[in-house]
């Protein structure tokens, strides 16, 4: 069986996360969606720290906990063990979700089904599969100054999540700013994807081939480079 172009080359979750971080300043309020945005936090810069946020209560938490050493009354939204840093604080969750509507979170990171080129975001449900409701994405995407998604560039049977208009459920209406992918970074600007990093192997004709809308060129379109993880 001859593989695909998205088969032959790709970037890992590992180093999706890793890119995505890179782009995280220092000292940033953050949230990540629960499952492979979490993996963002393990690839802060050297230098660099930023502040994580969780919806149920918890600002500045670290690093998760040693197997057995979990400490159960400390949990992410995701019901993960994490630790706290010094410093760090606890709220009500009526306080941590007046934090995100309020415009205090300068970046939210989530997972996606597809995104749209005028920035909409699909990412709870898939016909009738899905979790029981879109949860606090909804509240996330339009709270938060910049939302970045990161995102395998295609599913599992090679179709596009980057497309011209959402077929899921909307989690968000014009609320993502940037997208990386496993081939790619793309911004949307003026409700049009505009490539700003790809694979070095990977041509623009080929990388066009694997959207579902047209991908704009403002500039020089950089290498996507990351480290081995």
């Amino acid at each position: 069986m001859t593989m695909t172009a998205h088969e032959e080359k790709k970037l890992s979750n590992a180093q999706i996360a890793w890119r995505a971080a890179q782009d995280i300043a220092d000292g940033a309020y953050v949230n990540l969606g629960i499952g492979f945005p979490e993996m963002v936090a393990r690839y802060q810069p050297p230098g660099r720290e930023a502040i994580f946020h969780t919806e149920n209560g918890i600002l500045d938490f670290g690093e998760a906990p040693k197997a057995g050493e979990e400490d159960w009354d400390l949990i992410n939204a995701g019901k993960k063990a994490v630790t706290l840093k010094p410093g760090a604080s606890f709220f009500h969750h009526a306080d941590s979700f007046a934090m995100v509507r309020g415009g205090h979170l300068d970046v939210a990171i989530l997972g996606a089904l597809q995104v749209a080129q005028n920035g909409d975001l699909a990412n709870w449900r898939v016909g009738s599969k899905g979790v029981p409701a879109v949860g606090g994405a909804m509240d996330l995407v339009h709270g938060a100054k910049q939302v970045f998604v990161i995102t395998e560039h295609v599913t599992k049977n090679g179709e596009p999540k980057l497309v011209e208009t959402c077929t899921f459920p909307l989690t968000g209406v014009g609320c993502i700013t940037r997208v990386y992918t496993s081939h790619a970074v793309v911004d949307i600007v003026d409700k049009r994807f505009v490539l700003r990093e790809k694979l070095a192997d990977l041509s623009i004709e080929n990388l066009q081939a694997m959207t579902g809308a047209r991908l704009h060129i403002e500039a020089s379109v950089a290498d996507l480079i990351v480290p081995e993880l």
